[in-house]
């Protein structure tokens, strides 16, 4: 922490059976007003604008205790703070945290403090003593003042037969985004966060949570009998049973009627709404990663970012070789010189490398000698990252992480969570802690959306939570546009966090030409939209999906994949609108990145490039060719001196995108002879 100003205003008792009280950010442009009544309510406006209406919070114990119902103010505090905080595996090396704060105490031993940020707020219940307590639910519920449209991702039923929300609890967290008003969202379905709905004024409003620790995940839910989302909370687990996907979930068969269990003084998740003026705002907006609970690892050095070689999409597809490609040694100790190569951190060995139906973690398949690939991965500098299901690894967690860490593996992979109940959330904190303990980095597949915990645990690298381009490998058009959604994501699920997407396709194809396959995949989109992926799309750990021997064919483009960084030291939103484009810039060290992706229009953007500033610069970009709208693989690469003007004008075909490195004058870049 760089700097820091911290000032208490007042320390008032206080008797008064109803009050009022006003918050502005420290621009003055958004102002939160609470109100204490017969309920606890907030209300929002920015720039004039009403973005929440009175909207009520509480939270019911099973005692039949009551906070937010006719609350008594005990004490009230307002205070302001400006932190820098240091976020070494994030979009940017510091993130400042501006705010002011109401923080409010009632009788009955519990307080709600209030934020305000210049592009957001903030809530979140505290306890103030050790009682044991049982929550039965907590009402979170956002008014708005008319009907709004909204991008909200529901929970996917591919089968039709998520009727009711306790079946929708089981979820994977992936979606596509459906636009539609309000009143025209289902009341029988579940969304998961973040969701975004639009203002007149063409403010958007993106809704997540943060510091969500042992306590359960929230949905959102439309409320029909006005323009109101409320909160929809999983039950605890009463009973489970080992079953799902080659049994390696954790299945929930019967829950209590409660929603939490807890103990002693605390903080509650922080319910969180960032408000931005353009669609744009929202790609830079650090407002979950600021809410989320400070580094509780003392030392990070160990943790270490980067790309990864991965098997799993591609189908194991290396051709070409002596041997027989599939989930052996020689397959792997391929992909290792692939990474070696190329310059890449890791290799991911995915699901099949144990036994598959065992649950059994420590038994590997014969055909592969995992020991020799792990030396094999280290003479080559190489990390080795290993697959898991939730079931299996929590069979022995701490037992796994001291073997395979002590043969040299650098991490894992775990997968099919689909859950976020109060159970599953602490099991991800204590894997956090105990990885860490053994100089492991975890990827969470399956898995909820960030919620800040990416601050708390860095090694906790990289999250799903994403509908990623392993969903072409079996989901058609007509189920699904990956191009519309590639288009939303960064927007709306990224804001919360990384995102763990799997780009890098090269075979990539047209509307026309695509179609779903699990061998030889193909990418929806041309090849320039797979390469802007990795600098549009935020991964600290950066999958290269498709297989080593289309990336030496495309020698080119693999190259300049292989050098983006996957952290970065600022990033800077170009342009954009939710669900039809995005660019992006991001600088590591004095390179700047660009990326840009379009829906399915042709489309041309002038950049704004003043945050150069000063000095002659070279720009390397690849764009869509001229016949990349029929063959969606023709592109071109060219590199040239940026004018004194500070602008690019780039031209992306339909479900197209560009990549470009700027460069002082002096630098080599990839187009270079």
């Amino acid at each position: 922490m760089i700097r820091k100003l911290l000032i208490s205003i007042a320390l008032l008792p206080l008797t008064v059976s109803a009050a009022d009280y006003r918050l502005a950010s420290p621009d003055g442009g958004i102002v939160l007003e609470v109100s204490c009544g017969d309920s606890l309510t907030y209300r929002v406006e920015a720039a004039g604008e009403v973005v929440f209406t009175p909207s009520p919070l509480a939270m019911t114990f099973t005692d039949g205790t009551v906070w937010g119902v006719r609350p008594k103010v005990v004490k009230k505090n307002y205070s302001e703070a400006d932190l820098q905080i240091p976020s070494p595996f994030y979009r940017k090396s510091s993130v400042r945290d501006r705010f002011k704060q109401l923080t409010l105490t009632f009788r009955g031993g519990y307080g709600v403090d209030f934020r305000a940020y210049d592009d957001g707020v903030a809530y979140r219940f505290f306890s103030l003593d050790d009682t044991p307590r049982t929550v039965a639910d907590e009402l979170v519920q956002f008014n708005f003042a008319a009907d709004h449209e909204a991008i909200v991702p529901y929970v996917l039923d591919r089968e039709g037969n998520k009727k009711t929300f306790a079946q929708q609890f089981n979820s994977s967290f992936e979606n596509v985004y459906t636009h539609a008003a309000l009143s025209e969202l289902d009341p029988q379905r579940l969304m998961f966060l973040p969701l975004a709905v639009r203002l007149p004024s063409g403010r958007t409003v993106c809704i997540a949570e943060a510091d969500l620790e042992s306590y359960p995940g929230m949905y959102l839910n439309y409320d029909p009998r006005g323009t109101s989302l409320r909160g929809v909370f999983p039950p605890c687990p009463k009973a489970t049973r080992i079953g799902g996907h080659n049994n390696i979930q954790h299945l929930v068969t019967e829950t209590e009627s409660y929603i939490a269990r807890i103990r002693g003084a605390r903080t509650f998740p922080w319910r969180t709404a960032a408000i931005v003026a353009e669609d744009a705002g929202l790609l830079d907006c650090d407002l979950v990663y600021r809410l989320g609970a400070p580094c509780r690892l003392d030392d990070i050095s160990w943790i270490r970012p980067g790309q990864t070689a991965w098997e799993w999409w591609n189908d194991w597809g290396v051709y070409g070789v002596d041997f027989k490609s599939g989930i052996n040694t020689e397959t792997y100790k391929h992909y290792i010189d692939f990474a070696a190569e190329y310059g890449l951190e890791y290799i991911l060995l995915d699901e099949g490398w144990s036994c598959i139906g065992t649950g059994d973690l420590y038994q590997v398949v014969p055909e592969l000698d995992l020991p020799e690939v792990i030396a094999y991965a280290n003479e080559k500098g190489v990390g080795v990252l290993l697959w898991a299901g939730y079931a299996a690894i929590d069979r022995d967690f701490e037992g796994i992480c001291r073997h395979y860490a002590a043969m040299g593996v650098k991490g894992f992979k775990i997968d099919f969570f689909d859950r976020d109940d109060q159970q599953l959330v602490d099991f991800i904190y204590h894997a956090a802690e105990t990885a860490a303990r053994y100089r492991l980095v975890l990827n969470l597949h399956g898995m909820y959306k960030p919620t800040g915990l990416q601050r708390t645990y860095p090694n906790l690298i990289n999250f799903e939570g994403v509908f990623g381009l392993e969903r072409v490998k079996w989901t058609s058009l007509e189920e699904a546009d990956p191009v519309l959604y590639d288009v939303t994501v960064p927007f709306i699920r990224q804001f919360a966090g990384p995102m763990d997407y799997t780009q890098g396709a090269m075979l990539n194809a047209t509307r026309k030409s695509y179609r779903a396959r699990t061998e030889e995949p193909m990418s929806l989109g041309t090849r320039c939209r797979q390469i802007a992926e990795y600098i549009v799309f935020e991964s600290p750990l950066a999958m290269l999906c498709d297989s080593p021997v289309k990336y030496r064919d495309a020698e080119e483009c693999a190259r300049f994949i292989a050098s983006v960084p996957t952290v970065w030291d600022q990033t800077c939103p170009l342009a954009g609108r939710i669900g039809e484009y995005v660019a992006t810039a991001r600088r590591k060290g004095d390179t700047w990145y660009l990326g840009g992706l379009t829906d399915w229009n042709a489309r041309t953007l002038t950049l704004d490039l003043s945050m150069l500033g000063e000095g002659d610069y070279t720009v390397t970009l690849f764009s869509d060719g001229v016949n990349a709208d029929r063959y969606a693989q023709d592109y071109k690469c060219e590199t040239f001196r940026l004018g004194t003007t500070r602008q690019l004008t780039v031209e992306m075909a339909p479900g197209g995108g560009f990549a470009a490195t700027i460069t002082p004058i002096d630098r080599q870049t990839p187009c270079d002879d």
